[in-house]
């Protein structure tokens, strides 16, 4: 089966989730610059998830042209990282609205990382079904980025209760590390093509 179907519905999937987080941001009641203060920690995560999207969006593209071939593993692990990604609007809702709060800025973390998990088990899924001879075995190497990713979340979570902007901070490193497509599937990408 080829990829074009997969791509297609995630990438709707993906642009629905921007579409309702987009719609969580209220208009203010009033017309001075004071009435936007209070939806400030609102818009803010609304960045934050707006850019992780993209990231996961950007990331999956690249992942799904450099695959030959899927099955029905391949879909299902998709669907599981598209079912956390599904939870973005819900957990960047919940602390924008509560002000970065303890609890919400954990529960942020927690879908964060689940999804970092998902993103790696659909990576593991279709390196099996494409075999150790794949251009995608070749340029994933160690994936430090991808090992990397579920540690920051997993030390932000509990951070959370002792500092969330900390917490944050550790959200918005991961995204900098990220926010530059994965060169390695560009350059697979490339090899692919050239093929």
């Amino acid at each position: 089966m080829s990829t074009t179907r997969l791509e297609a519905f995630s990438d709707a999937v993906i642009a629905i989730l921007m579409t309702i987080m987009v719609l969580e941001l209220r208009v203010p009641h009033g017309s001075t610059a004071g009435a936007l203060r209070p939806l400030l920690p609102v818009f803010l995560t609304y960045v934050l998830s707006f850019v992780y999207l993209g990231i996961y969006w950007n990331n999956h593209h690249h992942l799904l042209q450099v695959t030959e071939r899927i099955n029905g593993r391949v879909l299902w692990a998709n669907l599981h990282l598209l079912f956390w990604l599904s939870l973005f609007p819900f957990s960047t809702g919940w602390m924008g609205q509560n002000h970065l709060a303890a609890l919400p800025t954990a529960a942020y973390g927690g879908v964060m990382l689940m999804a970092a998990i998902a993103y790696y088990i659909l990576q593991t899924v279709i390196v099996r079904e494409q075999g150790p001879e794949s251009p995608l075995h070749r340029v994933l190497g160690g994936d430090a980025k991808g090992k990397a990713s579920p540690v920051i979340y997993a030390a932000a979570i509990p951070l959370a209760y002792v500092s969330s902007w900390a917490s944050i901070g550790l959200y918005v490193l991961v995204a900098l590390i990220w926010l530059v497509p994965d060169r390695r599937l560009e350059a697979g990408l490339n090899e692919h093509s050239d093929s």
